[in-house]
């Protein structure tokens, strides 16, 4: 149970920092959340839990090709609340123009032999 609550806090941390340093400098906030932070964590946590190298490996694989729609999200958000549309509004037409990209992409992925 420690374990799981160590997990969920040292990830938690991550979030928690982007939006604290996003206070302070949107360019030093953008630049850590651009890291792959996330991905990082998900290895270690797999690999602490005994995963192969080659099931990181091919999360890894399959992390980078769903990169390509999730793009989508940032230049849509900025673009709608340019035009005018409130946050809320811009956020949820962006993620949902997201989700349209990762509907459009998984066949995709599927026609060329890309296991996901």
């Amino acid at each position: 149970m420690l374990y799981y609550v160590v997990k969920v806090l040292l990830s938690a941390l991550v979030i928690v920092a982007v939006s604290e340093i996003a206070k302070r400098s949107t360019a030093v906030a953008a630049f850590v959340a651009s890291l792959p932070l996330t991905s990082l964590l998900a290895f270690v946590w797999l690999r602490i839990d005994g995963a192969e190298p080659s099931r990181i490996a091919e999360l890894s694989a399959q992390i980078f090709w769903l990169i390509i729609p999730s793009l989508v999200l940032f230049p849509t958000l900025p673009l709608l609340v340019r035009y005018g549309f409130g946050f809320w509004t811009s956020l949820g037409l962006s993620m949902a123009a997201t989700a349209g990209a990762y509907l459009m992409m998984l066949p995709l992925l599927r026609r060329f032999g890309v296991g996901i």
